[in-house]
């Protein structure tokens, strides 16, 4: 069928809510219309279709046969449309509260705590979406961010979620071989990985170890942590890892710390939240939660004795 011969779709919205209820008057209340205005939409569908659809009775109205077997085409139709926009867009923002993070915190600190959430609150559906970039926080498009930073965001509430410090990590097989990571001057035969984004890097770390001769810019760069460990996982390098990204790495096996020494960092992860009063009524909630767990996590509690000490 050629586009120009579809209907348009108030005139369709108009049909379907007035062959659901028989009547002009219940349709007009339920899209917020006169009764006048859905019955010149169904004339104007009728007047395109060549076809009419309803018997107008003096009290009611009656789907003639064209209609009837319209009528099941249309709502198939609408039923499609809003599976499909809900499958791309996701479900409006006024029913799911949406929350960004960074791919590396979402996947090693904040998933394997979200369990906790969804048994405390179990009706209380979210939204989490990654970001890799440290974009400004669109209070239109999400209603709590998480970012790396300084805890500088002007205009917004900030909460502070984690404090950190860095360590090298390695692959278990870096300890032996031709050349073995057993001092932190051994850095300097070894590539070293760099994450894209953050402030304090290698050479803070290095001039904490006290190493010399270090060049702390040598080695590959990434986007996100999570592949920085994944090829130093895998020998192709030394990465930098912060406390509260690595611990699920190092449960595994794949990386291990060869080394003790830890660079304190100013910089952490902050939750970004609207300075008034939340847009939606689930984020305070969910920042409350997210804020009890932070402060009451052992590894931000032994760290934050380091960074104060």
């Amino acid at each position: 069928m050629s586009s120009r011969y579809l209907p348009h779709l108030t005139w369709l919205r108009a049909f379907e809510a007035s062959a659901r209820h028989l009547s002009f008057t219940h349709a007009a209340e339920e899209l917020n219309l006169t009764q006048a205005a859905i019955s010149k939409q169904v004339k104007l569908l009728e007047h395109h279709l060549r076809e009419p659809l309803f018997e107008r009775k003096p009290r009611s109205l009656v789907l003639t046969k064209m209609g009837a077997a319209y009528l099941p085409k249309v709502r198939d139709s609408f039923d499609r449309l809003a599976a499909g926009t809900e499958e791309v867009f996701g479900r409006r923002r006024s029913e799911v509260l949406t929350v960004r993070a960074p791919v590396g915190y979402s996947v090693n600190w904040l998933a394997p705590r979200l369990q906790d959430f969804f048994e405390r609150h179990p009706d209380l559906p979210v939204r989490l979406v990654s970001s890799v970039w440290g974009d400004p926080f669109d209070q239109e498009k999400l209603d709590l961010d998480i970012q790396y930073g300084t805890g500088n965001w002007p205009g917004c509430r900030v909460d502070r979620l984690t404090w950190e410090v860095i360590t090298p990590v390695c692959s278990p097989g870096f300890l032996q071989g031709e050349r073995p990571l057993l001092s932190p001057q051994d850095l300097e035969q070894h590539r070293l990985l760099h994450v894209l984004g953050y402030e304090e890097g290698w050479a803070t770390w290095l001039k904490a170890a006290k190493t010399k001769g270090i060049d702390a810019g040598q080695g590959l760069q990434f986007d996100t942590s999570l592949l920085a460990f994944e090829l130093a996982a895998r020998g192709g390098g030394v990465a930098l890892a912060r406390s509260s990204m690595i611990d699920p790495e190092i449960d595994r096996g794949r990386l291990i710390k060869p080394f003790d020494i830890e660079a304190p960092l100013n910089e952490a992860f902050y939750l970004i939240s609207p300075e008034g009063p939340y847009d939606h009524p689930d984020a305070r909630v969910f920042r409350d939660w997210l804020v009890e767990i932070s402060l009451n996590d052992p590894q931000n509690k032994r760290i934050k004795k380091i960074i104060h000490s």
